[in-house]
Order: structure tokens, then sequence, then C-alpha cells
């Protein structure tokens, strides 16, 4: 009996009834376990065994996706026109239509206008100061912080952002006015004195190096606002969603060191052509120490003054802002004291010092954008488009959410597209909103967008009567100035420890998009970030974390074996999870995790194969006078388990691959006799595995939809099956 017990265990489903090369079953022997086991699933479900209820729950009826009825249905909904719908559409598009008419005046005025008077005059000189960095007047930052304070008024959603000049922005400006410049034939080194006497023939008209340099300015930061109203219309603002917060803090960051770079000429004084390109810190730096022997000691010397000055009174703002009422505005002061010393000392005349020039007052006729220079700035206004408007919205939706209001994200791009696209034919450079005048607004009282009004008069009445006072004003200060707002920036090195805590990707994020934003360009730092990002990405979800799960005592919930103790365990039973989707990164890591934390059920097959081929012993035995051959496989050790569950909660979705993989596995484990159950499968998954046919019709009750449940199914599967194999084979005869 016993003999033939083991006969019973050793011949797996698929040697016995579906037949091999080598054994092969006589007609007369019924091999009753075989037909058992192929109608398990049925004879269980029905069966009064059943400790725990089946979940079954009735899908909803899917609506009809009828691609052209679905445009017809948007076509109607959108051409309809009516008095409601034409209000909506321009109150929503000119928001300050819907809150200024609420304006609480009493409550709200005297916050607004002491920080718009504090913005706008710390606006004057880092507009002034951001201007070079753009390869611009100072007049034309003026210009820009004005109408970009302006405009945002009338179409923001954030009551607290300041909109107006961005180091990275500006920076990234540069570049391409440099790049064109030097196509025209203009001479960058002479254009970084005060000397520019070339001119080009432009449309039959006269034009000087600023006057070239302004128009390529104005051009890329149309084309760029074009780009965001463009995504906004479209509502792609989803491609925000790339630059995750560490890829924009190390861009950031990289951009700083070449921003800080560019400035160092100023700060010593030196005439120096702006390299452009890859590379351009450390080509900057060579120019550099090449000509340190030229330095202009009085240039050198008023640097150190004001970084002498600059620097402890920003430190001290930071550091007592809950204490004041408004922070010092140093650099207006910096500014006048600069500007009066190097006018009476006249040291320009004496030491040859790089001063700012005539700043014109009032305003130059509107001139459109160079039409043949957009194929030519069309790609390097892409990412300054994606810049201006991610960093925009997050700011906006950060400080609408700390002050519990909300924003719409699609407006913002509105609102700082046009922010680019109007200014941009009144000699402008592109804008976005800056995180550390946001902050000094903030904390200066700002309740409403009014701020910014208040900010553009600011901005006016420097534009028409007092910019032409800043003559004599030193180009060593505002570099200084440009250097010094870059501390915020600099200072991320500090949080790389906690972030290295936190995460070690994104630190690894952050420092590729650090290194590569510096040392070889922006636009380059800035893509290499996002398709590293999206590397890591990947990276994750080809080799995410996997484990065996046990289940918490006295409850139905199941956790990781290897991360919590005290964990109970079923035996004959293993519950695997996966996180992550299953799709053709990962499959073949999937199949290795599983085998690996259960058991190979290839290598087992061949073993069992292996093993019989040793282990055959021939036996003719003779029924009502026939006699028919039988393969009696001697016994070998069983498995330790009989059942896998996967536990499928952390699968978002799958794709071809992963189905096959998952039809692969299961073939593989039925093999050795091991079925495999599916647990906590979303509908989205559940969908492709109906699409994909994983399961027949009369298989759908091995999809769970949680994993104790599964367990249970398991289980009394298992004690069913024990129940209906007999002692030993059944023989009859025909």
């Amino acid at each position: 009996m016993s003999l033939k017990n083991e006969e019973q265990n050793d011949l797996s489903p698929k040697d016995s009834v579906k037949g091999n090369d080598q054994y092969r079953a006589p007609s007369g022997i019924h091999l009753e376990h075989e037909e058992e086991s192929r109608n398990d699933s049925r004879q269980f479900e029905s069966s009064d065994l059943f400790r725990h209820r089946r979940i079954y729950l009735e899908p909803q009826e899917k609506s009809d996706n009828n691609f052209k009825k679905f445009v017809i249905k948007k076509l109607e909904k959108s051409c309809q026109c009516n008095s409601t719908k034409a209000k909506n559409i321009i109150f929503g598009f000119l928001p300050v239509l819907q809150w200024l008419p609420k304006y609480d005046l009493k409550k709200n005025i005297l916050g607004d206008v002491m920080s718009g008077l504090i913005v706008g005059i710390l606006l004057v000189p880092q507009s002034i100061a951001y201007s070079l960095l753009a390869g611009q007047e100072p007049i034309y930052g003026l210009y820009t912080s004005f109408f970009a304070s302006l405009i945002y008024f009338i179409l923001g959603t954030s009551r607290h952002i300041s909109v107006g000049i961005f180091g990275v922005l500006c920076l990234m400006i540069g570049e391409v006015v440099d790049r064109e410049l030097y196509i025209a034939g203009y001479d960058t080194v002479h254009a970084a004195s005060n000397e520019s006497s070339l001119v080009n023939q432009m449309s039959d008209k006269t034009c000087d190096r600023s006057c070239y340099a302004i128009i390529v300015g104005s051009t890329v930061t149309f084309v760029a606002g074009v780009y965001q109203v463009a995504m906004g219309f479209f509502q792609v603002g989803f491609v925000s969603v790339y630059l995750s917060d560490a890829l924009l803090s190390g861009f950031v960051t990289g951009a700083s060191f070449t921003i800080l770079t560019s400035q160092v000429k100023y700060l010593l004084g030196l005439s120096l052509p702006r390299s452009s390109g890859v590379g351009s810190l450390i080509t900057t730096w060579i120019h550099v120490f090449r000509n340190i022997h030229k330095t202009n000691i009085c240039d050198l010397i008023t640097s150190l003054l004001c970084l002498l000055v600059l620097l402890p009174t920003k430190e001290l703002n930071e550091r007592f802002k809950s204490k004041l009422k408004a922070p010092i505005p140093v650099e207006l002061f910096v500014v006048v004291a600069a500007t009066l010393a190097s006018h009476f000392g006249k040291l320009n005349e004496k030491y040859s010092t790089s001063i700012a020039g005539y700043i014109p007052t009032g305003f130059m006729p509107p001139k459109a954008p160079d039409w043949n220079l957009i194929p030519r700035v069309a790609v390097d206004a892409i990412a300054i488009a994606i810049i201006g408007f991610a960093i925009t919205v997050s700011l906006s939706e950060m400080f609408a959410k700390k002050h519990g209001y909300t924003v719409k994200a699609n407006q913002e791009m509105y609102a700082i597209g046009f922010c680019n696209i109007i200014p941009s034919f009144f000699h402008c450079f592109t804008t976005s909103a800056a995180l550390a005048k946001t902050l000094v607004k903030e904390s200066t009282g700002c309740q409403t967008q009014v701020s910014g009004v208040v900010t553009a008069l600011v901005l006016l009445l420097v534009l028409l009567v007092i910019a032409p006072l800043f003559f004599s004003l030193q180009k060593s200060v505002l570099g200084v100035i440009t250097i010094v707002n870059l501390r915020g920036a600099l200072r991320k090195f500090k949080d790389l420890p906690q972030m290295w805590r936190i995460s070690r990707m994104d630190t690894v994020i952050w420092f590729v998009t650090m290194l590569s934003s510096a040392l070889i360009s922006t636009e380059i730092g800035l893509l290499t970030g996002v398709c590293f990002s999206m590397f890591c990405v990947i990276l994750r979800t080809q080799k995410p974390r996997t484990s065996l799960l046990g289940l918490v005592e006295d409850s139905e919930v199941f956790e990781s074996m290897s991360a919590y103790k005290n964990l109970q365990t079923k035996s004959g039973i293993k519950i695997f999870r996966f996180v992550a989707p299953l799709y053709y990164v990962n499959k073949e890591y999937f199949k290795s995790a599983l085998y690996k934390k259960t058991l190979n059920p290839v290598l087992v097959k061949a073993a069992q194969r292996k093993a019989a081929k040793k282990k055959i012993k021939r036996e003719t035995v003779t029924f009502s006078g026939i006699q028919d051959e039988v393969s009696v496989q001697l016994s070998h050790d069983p498995l330790e388990f009989h059942t896998i569950v996967i536990d499928c909660s952390a699968i978002q979705f799958l794709d071809t691959a992963g189905i096959h993989t998952l039809k692969e596995v299961r073939r593989d484990y039925e093999a050795v006799g091991i079925q495999v159950l599916l647990a906590q499968c979303n509908p989205s998954v559940r969908d492709s595995l109906a699409r994909g046919e994983y399961c027949k019709k009369d298989e759908e009750n091995l999809l769970f939809y949680s994993v104790y449940e599964a367990m249970t199914f398991a289980e009394d599967s298992q004690n069913q099956r024990e129940r209906y194999v007999p002692n030993g084979p059944s023989f009859s005869s025909d």
C-alpha cells in the first residue's frame, strides 16, 4: 500500500494525463486524482467545507467610448454660446474682475501697500543688476519688472507670489543674446565696457549692439510666452511633474554657480568676453585668471566694501525677520551710497571704473519682436518656458496651500505666458515668480494682488524721474548685489545630509543636475536632470522591493516578514508581494525574485525528470488476460508547499510582457503541482488579465479581492483535495 501511495504522489498531472515520450499510462488504469485536480476549482467553490465566504463584485457597465461621439459632444459643448458662458470665460481669464469688486479696503490695504513698497524698493537695484546678467541695458530690467507686476495683477490667481526678474532665466536669456550677438558680428569684449559704437544694418535701420541685444531678448521672451500660453490652452501643465523638487533645486544651484562666475569680471573690473555653450563656467574662470593682472583696484575695493555691508545685513534680516516689521532695504542704501561716492569721487574719470551709464526716463515706443529670429531661438525658448512656468506654478501652489486658498494652475500658465508676450513688445525679457522676493512680499503683510500694483507704481516713479540719477553707479556694485542674492541657492548644500537620510536617490538626482548645469550648460543640465530622474524612476521599478508575507496575529492583515517580527505563516502556503508595476523592464526580476523566495519550478521539474530516469523499474501487470507495461516512479521528497499567493496590491498596471510573465509563472508552478493565486488586483490589473486571457471561463475564481480570502481558499482546497484523493490508484478493467 505504501508503494502505491508513493506512486500516486510521484505521478504529476502532466506526466500521467498528457503523457510524454518516456512514460505512457496504461489504458486500463484510471488515476482519479488527476481527474479531480483538473476540476478542483469548480468542486471547491461549491464545497460546503469552505470556512470563508468568497467575495463577488459586480463591475460597472462601461460607457460607450466612441471617439467620434466624444469629439462631437466636446465640440457641441465648446461651441455653445450664451451670456452665462461668455461671462464665465471672461471672468475666468481675467480673475481681477472676480476678486477686486470684493476687495476689503479696510482689512487689506495697509498690508498690500507696505509689501508693495518694500518689494518695489528691492526690485530697483535687482532689476538693474540682473539686466547685466541678461546682457541688456539697465533700463530694460526696470521695464520688465514694471510690466510683469502690472500684468500679473490682472491675470494671476496667486495673492502672494512676486513676478519679475529671475536670475536663472536672466542667465539663460543672456546666453542666447551673446550667441546671437556673436553671429551678428558684434564685439562682445568692447561691449563689456561702455563703448557700444558698432552698428548693424537691420531692416534698413541702424541698430547698435544694445538695440540688437534687446531685440534678441524680447524675441526669445515672446516665443517662450507663446509656448506657455499654448501649454495652458492645451492643458499640458503635466510637463512640470517631470521637474521634481530635487531636480529644480539642483538646477537652480548649478545655474547659480554659472551666474556667480559671470559676475566675477564685474567685481574685478575686467573686460572679458562672455563665455557661452558647453563648459562656459570653466572657460570663464580660465579667462579670469589669465587677465587677473588687469584687475581694476577701485572696482575690487568697491566690491569688497559692498560685500562687507550686504552679507551681514542680509543675515540680520533673515535672523530677525520675525521681529522686523519689514526687512532693511540694504541694497537700495548701498546703491545710493555707491552712486554718490562714484559721482562725487569721479571714479570713472580717475580710475576707469565701469559704470551703468545713461539710463533714459520714460518709455520707448513699442516694437514687435524680430520674426526672422524666431527659428533660431525657438529651441532655446522651450527650456526657458518650462522653467518659468514650473517655478511660478509650484510657488503659487505652495503659498496658496499655506494661506488656505486655491489657485488655478492653468490660469497661472496663461498669466505667466502673457507676462512674457505683452512685455516683449515693450523691450522686456523673460520673467517668472522668484522665491526670495515672494518671501519678502509675504513676510511684509501682503494680502492680495494689489501689492503688485503698488510695486509697479514704485518702478514707474523710478522710470519717469529717478532712473538718470544712477548714471555713475559702478557695475561692480550690481555684480555684488547679484552674487549676494544667490545665497539661498548655494545654501542648499547644508540640506544635503538631511536629503541623503530621507532619499538617497533624490540626492543623486540633485548632484547630477547641479553638476551638469554648472559644468556643461544650463539647457543641457536641465535635460540631463530630467532624463536622469526618469531613469531613476525606471531603475526603482526595475528592481523593486519584494518580500514574503506573514499574517498579523488575530487579524486579516499581512505584512513583510523581513520588516516585522512575530508574523504567522500557514503551512503549505507562500504569500509573495511585488512592489512595482509588472512590465517589460522588470519581468525577469519578478520571476527571479519569486523563484528565489519560493522555489524554482523549472529546476524542480528538471530534477524530478532526472530522478525519474534513474529510479524507474518496469513491472508487468496482468489484468483480465491483458498485459500492459506500467511505469512506476519511485518516491522522492514531497514539496514543502502547495500554493503561492501573489499579492498584487502594489502592482499598478500590467503590460503585455507582464501578463505573459504571470501566465508563464503559473504554468511552471502548476507543472510541479503548485497552484498560483492572485490577490488584491486593482481594476486596471483585472482588466489587463481579462484582455490577456489569463483566466479561462471556469477559472475566474482564482482572482481574489484579499490575501486572506486567497489563503483561506488555498487551505480549503488543499483539505478538499486530501479528502478526495484515495489511498492508492484506482484500477478498473474494461
